[in-house]
């Protein structure tokens, strides 16, 4: 999808929006880690996903990796209810680091 993007917003977290696929997460990825090297502190707003499958569940597992790995702070906000199905499947909507507004 061409909307798929990871962009910073006027309230200094990261958003994510369009769809979190297989298709689409590796390129995702590779902007998720440049944000690792910038920042000490990731809030990363899911508001804006309009779809995902387990793929955008396994990117969000690789960035609490990564943030943890690297001494960072990490949240993720407004997961919507697809992508909190996908990981409560698993259990992971125990282990990330999900916040509310």
């Amino acid at each position: 999808m061409a909307g798929t993007a990871l962009q910073k917003c006027s309230n200094g977290r990261l958003e994510l929006c369009g769809d979190l696929s297989f298709e689409t997460v590796p390129g995702l990825w590779r902007d998720c880690a440049r944000c690792f090297a910038e920042q000490d502190t990731l809030e990363i707003d899911l508001d804006g996903v309009e779809r995902a499958d387990s793929a955008g569940v396994a990117l969000l597992v690789e960035c609490m990796r990564q943030a943890h790995q690297s001494g960072k702070t990490l949240r993720f906000f407004n997961m919507p209810a697809q992508m909190l199905a996908l990981a409560r499947v698993s259990s992971l909507d125990q282990v990330l680091p999900l916040q509310r507004d």
